[in-house]
């Protein structure tokens, strides 16, 4: 009885056994891996887009992106990320206006094929250095702010300036050439408040106002103003002056200003 039940186990059930213990094998091969998932660690990702050295800088994007273009104008305004210098502008620009942002020098590359440009605003920047040719080419510019940067002298402007304002930069009589504005005969307005002038730089026939106060102007003549051998002389165009802010005891000069339509305004000693 015990060799009959020997006999069953080897014949019968042995085979069964070898044959399930060989399909668990090949299941265990057959079986998939799982694939390991490496999620992003988020506070990295977040560190790549705030640091300033792996974010992307503006001279590496085009300036329609960076910027609003429209209809011949392109506002470069407050820009993020930082822009430090002049964009590549479109060809037809006639209006570019990029107040606060961080350009620190205009070269003379930067509006060199830009003869169609009516306006320049660079207010608020940090310019503190303009190459001497660079907005010559500009012959049909009319209007330049370069208010609230740092610029101790100008370069040389085009002569179709009807308004130039540079209000709030640290410019010096020594940077200002006497004759940088006498030529540009069809200036209306000019603007030269908050800076470090010594003396009053001639002024064009055109002018119907001129801003020159709070700097350190000490003294005035009857040829600032007006032309001290003609007393039928009058100037015309010239409806505002402001001298106020400055050390100029306008009393003691009371020539100066005999053929002006009006006094200068402002409060003074």
């Amino acid at each position: 009885m015990m060799q009959l039940r020997t006999l069953i186990f080897t014949f019968i059930l042995l085979p069964l056994i070898w044959s399930t213990s060989a399909k668990e094998k090949y299941m265990e091969v057959r079986r998939p891996t799982k694939d390991t998932v490496n999620f992003p660690d988020y506070d990295t990702v977040e560190d790549s887009v705030t640091d300033p050295a792996t974010a992307p800088k503006a001279v590496d994007m085009p300036t329609c992106l960076l910027c609003v273009c429209l209809s011949g104008s392109v506002y470069c305004e407050e820009v993020s990320p930082e822009m430090s210098a002049v964009p590549a502008l479109p060809k037809e620009t006639a209006r570019f206006y990029a107040r606060f942002n961080q350009i620190t020098k205009i070269r003379n590359q930067d509006f060199a094929d830009m003869a169609t440009l009516k306006t320049i605003d660079l207010t608020g920047n940090l310019i503190a250095e303009i190459n001497e040719g660079a907005f010559l080419k500009l012959l049909h510019l009319e209007e330049l702010i370069l208010a609230e940067n740092k610029l101790t002298k100008l370069p040389m402007l085009p002569a179709k300036l009807t308004l130039f304002n540079a209000n709030f930069n640290q410019l010096k009589t020594q940077g200002v050439k006497a004759t940088a504005f006498k030529k540009l005969t069809g200036l209306a307005y000019l603007y030269l408040g908050n800076n470090e002038l010594i003396a009053v730089p001639q002024l064009p026939e055109s002018l119907q106002v001129v801003h020159l106060h709070n700097n350190k102007i000490s003294t005035v003549t009857d040829e600032t103003f007006c032309k001290g051998n003609s007393s039928h002389y009058i100037r015309t165009n010239m409806d505002e002056v402001r001298l106020d802010g400055n050390p100029v005891v306008l009393s003691e000069h009371p020539a100066s200003f005999i053929c002006l339509q009006a006094l200068p305004i402002g409060w003074y000693h």
